[in-house]
């Protein structure tokens, strides 16, 4: 009964797929992206022999749901793409944002969406790119996809795992979700909580406790950080809060302390970038001025802008392009995080974290281990309304002890959980998953 009601799942949410693809403009670039994909799929991977062996060639496979699990896996496979040159690197992505984004990443031989879940089409993939390992990153079960690949005997390793008592594996009516569990060789998990509830799942011996993955991630963004002079010379030597990944809610929750306070520089840069969004995000900040807008305004080359000079620009500045939001966070005396405001809850704190700066966010964060940790240590601030968001900003203006205290509090306590993609390494390297 589980498998057929799960079939029928899977065809209901292609049909729904398909009717929000006439409205939504990332359900439409899913459904194209997904347009005659086997036969491109096939033509990418048609099977060639390497010049070092002579042997047909060998893959590692990562699945990732959007751009946020990618930049999760990324310290892995980057790692592994290092110490296994001569293994290619296939990438797939559920989602349009993660796809569009990232479609040109050279980290990666192959970039593709995975194709809808079905016995004949998971069957069609794995012998298509016929992996030697997959990694499949914090969530997302697919039941066809992972029982073809237990089917093959390949290793399918979940990596940055985390489990709440309320999803279906730990429910009455979960046999299926349990079933799944049991497809995966071993389970990288992000916390203790997660461990019990798998074990409570009867997954007993192939756990291990990492911690998450995206603190490394965040720590190499941090350590190999890259100026952009354009933004240095909007922030120039004004107080400067950037406020990422915003949602309409948030964007409310700012508006009023924005209008206040011409003297403060605040970089937004909203989740959605779609030409209606950004034109209603400026709207509600009435001296602002979108990034591309300002990088024309600019004459001079890179290497002329001059950083210290003040001139009379707007204050606010909207980011309308993608990739740039982890080195905003830099610029920041003050960072707030968005999405706290709405059901999914806050988005990735750790990128504000890492620089040392105080993190603001709404409510809805309990979701979040990192985010709950943050807050705990005093360095992440959760907000109910615009009134406390103005008085947690303005008594950290007031009092640079306080400011600096919960900066330094930010990056020891991102710095204190680096190590998970290590750890997963020496798990691949010690088992010989790449080496048999």
């Amino acid at each position: 009964m589980g498998k057929f009601l799960y079939t029928f799942f899977i065809l209901a949410y292609k049909a729904g797929f398909r009717i929000a693809a006439l409205f939504n403009n990332k359900a439409k670039a899913g459904f194209a992206g997904r347009k005659d994909l086997f036969a491109r799929i096939d033509q990418a991977l048609q099977t060639t022999t390497t010049e070092q062996t002579g042997a047909a060639p060998r893959r590692i496979w990562m699945h990732c749901a959007s751009l946020g699990e990618f930049e999760q896996g990324r310290p892995v496979l980057e790692t592994l793409r290092e110490q296994f040159p001569t293994y290619s690197i296939v990438l797939t992505f559920f989602s349009a944002s993660g796809f569009e984004t990232m479609k040109s990443y050279t980290g990666a031989d192959h970039i593709f969406y995975l194709p809808f879940d079905g016995k004949a089409n998971a069957k069609k993939l794995v012998e298509a790119i016929n992996p030697s390992l997959v990694l499949w990153v914090k969530y997302e079960y697919w039941y066809y996809y992972l029982h073809e690949l237990k089917r093959k005997n390949i290793s399918l390793l979940l990596l940055s795992g985390i489990f709440r008592e309320g999803q279906p594996f730990f429910k009455w009516y979960g046999s299926i979700w349990k079933d799944m569990l049991g497809c995966f060789t071993h389970f990288f998990l992000q916390n203790e909580e997660s461990a019990t509830l798998l074990r409570s799942a009867g997954a007993y011996n192939n756990i291990t406790v990492t911690g998450d993955t995206r603190f490394d991630r965040v720590i190499d963004i941090a350590q190999k950080f890259e100026p952009i002079p354009l933004i240095e010379k909007f922030c120039g030597t004004h107080k400067v809060v950037v406020a990422g990944s915003t949602w309409e809610d948030d964007e409310a929750e700012l508006t009023h302390y924005v209008k206040a306070h011409p003297e403060i520089k605040f970089i937004i840069a909203p989740h959605e970038i779609d030409a209606e969004n950004l034109k209603d995000v400026k709207k509600e900040f009435i001296n602002s001025i979108f990034y591309s807008e300002w990088a024309e305004q600019q004459s001079n080359t890179v290497e002329e802008v001059n950083i210290t000079k003040d001139e009379t620009v707007p204050n606010v500045l909207i980011i309308d392009n993608v990739g740039m939001l982890s080195r905003l966070y830099r610029y920041a005396t003050i960072t707030y995080v968005g999405g706290g405001f709405g059901a999914e809850g806050v988005h990735n704190v750790l990128e504000a974290a890492v620089y040392g700066k105080p993190v603001i966010y709404g409510p809805e964060f309990d979701k979040f281990a990192e985010a709950i940790e943050l807050t705990e240590t005093g360095a992440g601030i959760s907000i109910e309304n615009a009134l406390e968001l103005e008085r947690v900003i303005d008594e950290l203006w007031q009092d640079e002890s306080l400011l600096k205290t919960k900066g330094e509090a930010a990056r020891k306590y991102v710095y204190a959980h680096k190590g998970a993609s290590s750890k997963i390494i020496q798990f691949i390297q010690e088992k010989r998953l790449l080496t048999n």
